[in-house]
């Protein structure tokens, strides 16, 4: 079972298309898409919580192993990985999980709230992203060493523990992009499947806004 979480906002061809490959090219049951409620590193998303489920809703379209999970809008308050990870883990007992991440994210995992822990509710899938690279030294890096692995099947054998890298190729898509195009009056088409824009022209959302990180 795959986890990708983010603000979503707005979710994009780039998210999708990133969840879909990871799918596949890990044989996975599942990737389970998880907007954030309030995010601990970054500034609080533009759009409100149902309709940013309701845009990732509309463009999953019921496409077959792709999930939009709402758990973390639930549960409101900060969104911490490891509580959702937790949760995740009682639900399904050890089927193993894997929780995706860019290399950027990674590379800072010792910020995250109670990171050590993460490794064992869940394998970690580090995709690569051009502008990032994984620390030389330190916590992260001896984490890497430890756990890292490069045959995909061993993600499947156990329920957490691993680290692969995925060479998987990326839409440089970002949602800042998207919000700072709509508020310019430009249009994002093509960018984002055409019911997500629906729903922001219907909710005039991203108009007057300032631009977050993607």
């Amino acid at each position: 079972m795959g986890i990708l979480g983010g603000t979503f906002d707005p979710i994009h061809h780039g998210h999708l298309r990133l969840a879909l490959e990871v799918y596949e090219g890990l044989d996975l049951e599942a990737v389970r898409l998880i907007p954030l409620a309030t995010p601990p590193h970054r500034t609080d998303p533009t759009a409100p919580a149902p309709l940013r489920l309701a845009m990732l809703q509309a463009a999953l379209n019921n496409e077959p192993g792709l999930i939009a999970d709402d758990r973390e809008l639930r549960r409101k308050g900060i969104s911490y990985t490891v509580d959702t990870l937790s949760e995740l883990r009682q639900e399904y007992g050890v089927l193993p999980l894997c929780l995706i991440v860019g290399m950027d994210a990674f590379s800072a995992l010792d910020t995250w709230r109670s990171w050590e822990r993460l490794i064992q509710l869940a394998h970690i899938a580090i995709v690569h992203r051009p502008e990032a690279s994984l620390p030389t030294a330190g916590p992260v890096r001896e984490l890497f060493e430890h756990h890292k692995t490069q045959d995909p099947l061993d993600l499947h054998r156990v329920p957490a523990g691993r680290i692969a890298r995925l060479a998987i190729p990326l839409l440089d898509i970002s949602a800042s992009r998207i919000r700072s195009l709509i508020r310019a009056g430009r249009n994002p088409r093509y960018l984002l499947p055409e019911a997500v824009m629906a729903l922001i022209h219907q909710h005039k959302l991203y108009r007057h806004t300032s631009p977050h990180a993607a």
